[in-house]
């Protein structure tokens, strides 16, 4: 007999979606290690408008965080970075599930836009210099760019990426922004080798354990190391509890759950009423269109958005009180001047305007002050 779906409430579901993202209690305590196993990943990104993502990411959910602490993981071999949806940082534990996503990315990225720059020549080229003089970055190589369109890569770089995507090459540290290569067998640990098979499930299951329930569609973007068909085979495989979770308008939406998924939900507190400035790519909101469903919350990034077009503006940060985004701002922060920069902020229809918030919110962009090393906090814009 087929299993009626659990039904879960748009308020169960927002506290355990919270609680399992490391935002239902306060960013105090924890290690960044153990955060970026509970989360999966950490997207990575070199825009630096206050701190960057993956720093704030991490920031967010402990307050004592430091930038340099991430770059420490990766010399330690605790982390490694390869490509999920983009860019990211995963817990080395992972790597035994990942060898078909390095075959994945080299299969795709050798199809697109380096088909004839990964020649055989200038692979071995780079290839021979970093197995000889160690970890190199793309300005130890030959910078001439053929062109000086935006986001054109020269050869060298397009072919270290290629290599990368591939898993032949591996990061190994980074200075800043920076990312040296090394080769991959220097810097990852042995593996056992497991099953395309095998990895998939394993991946399919890593990644409903922490989302706690979701769609296939969205079990499958979680890692997006697998297709579409992979997933609905695992899923008939798997043993997973149907649910129906109902959005932030009242509607409901069928998916499935983990299978502890009933005494999750029976143990997870309500989340603390910290008031938090969230990074845009953070995982627990970067689904947009899961973001509304759940939350009612309409958020985008607007940063390739041409400047008139844009509704709020480059970078705009949301703001998650409890269970509730109330609002959003565009802060800016100045290193040499030492101020984070408030510009606008702008309160979600229905959220009282309370100095008592405002005052939260004024606490918690100091505390994001000392995580970019800034000293003050400047408001250029009304904050009721």
């Amino acid at each position: 007999m087929t299993r009626a779906p659990l039904r879960i409430s748009n308020a169960d579901a927002r506290r355990l979606w919270l609680a399992s993202h490391g935002l239902g209690a306060p960013p105090v305590g924890g290690d960044p290690m153990g955060i970026i196993r509970d989360l999966g990943f950490v997207q990575l990104d070199t825009i630096q408008v206050v701190s960057r993502a993956h720093h704030h990411i991490l920031w967010s959910r402990c307050q004592s965080y430091r930038e340099p602490v991430l770059d420490k993981l990766l010399r330690g071999r605790q982390v490694f970075e390869h490509f999920t949806h983009d860019a990211s940082v995963l817990p080395m534990d992972m790597l035994p599930l990942w060898q078909r996503q390095f075959d994945r990315m080299k299969q795709k990225v050798g199809g697109s836009w380096y088909v004839g720059i990964a020649s055989d020549a200038l692979t071995e080229e780079i290839l021979g210099r970093i197995r000889d003089e160690g970890p190199l970055c793309t300005r130890d190589f030959d910078t001439v760019r053929e062109t000086d369109a935006m986001w054109h890569r020269p050869p060298h770089k397009k072919a270290l990426d290629y290599l990368w995507y591939a898993g032949v090459l591996a990061t190994c540290h980074r200075d800043g922004v920076v990312k040296y290569y090394d080769l991959a067998e220097r810097v990852f640990p042995e593996v056992e080798g497991l099953s395309d098979a095998a990895q998939v499930d394993g991946l399919c299951r890593e990644a409903l354990d922490r989302l706690g329930f979701g769609t296939l569609g969205e079990v499958r973007k979680f890692w997006d190391a697998a297709d579409v068909p992979e997933v609905a085979a695992w899923a008939e495989r798997a043993d997973l509890v149907p649910v129906s979770i109902q959005g932030a308008d009242g509607r409901w939406t069928k998916g499935v759950a983990c299978p502890d998924i009933e005494a999750r939900l029976a143990e997870v507190p309500a989340p603390t009423g910290r008031l938090r400035v969230l990074n845009p790519f953070d995982p627990a909101i970067r689904d947009r269109v899961r973001l509304k469903r759940l939350f009612g919350f309409d958020y985008t990034v607007e940063m390739f958005v041409p400047e008139a077009q844009r509704v709020w503006g480059y970078y705009v940060y949301p703001l998650l009180e409890g269970d509730r985004f109330v609002g959003r701002v565009e802060a800016k922060g100045d290193r040499k001047a030492g101020v984070l920069r408030v510009e606008n902020l702008w309160w979600e229809p229905g959220v009282r305007q309370s100095t008592a918030r405002v005052a939260r919110l004024e606490a918690e962009l100091g505390r994001l002050c000392r995580l970019a090393v800034l000293e003050r906090v400047e408001w250029l814009c009304p904050a009721v």
